[in-house]
């Protein structure tokens, strides 16, 4: 009874997709004007670029805590 799923596995890795998100979401910001949509996408872009940075000390073989 049970239906297999139409999963699709992403391409890239999370880290690599975090990465081109926020280079992305830069040079969005880069092209407004100064102003809270500009200061959101550059928050966004941070958050991105933080998540990168955390999964990749929790998927490192020795998990030490960033620098």
């Amino acid at each position: 009874m049970t239906e297999k799923r139409n999963r699709v596995r992403p391409s890239s890795s999370l880290a690599e997709r975090l990465a081109a998100d926020a280079v992305s979401l830069l040079e969005q910001a880069a092209r407004l004007e100064p102003g809270a949509e500009r200061e959101a996408l550059l928050r966004k872009a941070h958050r991105n670029k933080m998540a990168a940075d955390i999964n990749s000390c929790l998927t490192s073989p020795g998990r030490r805590p960033p620098a």
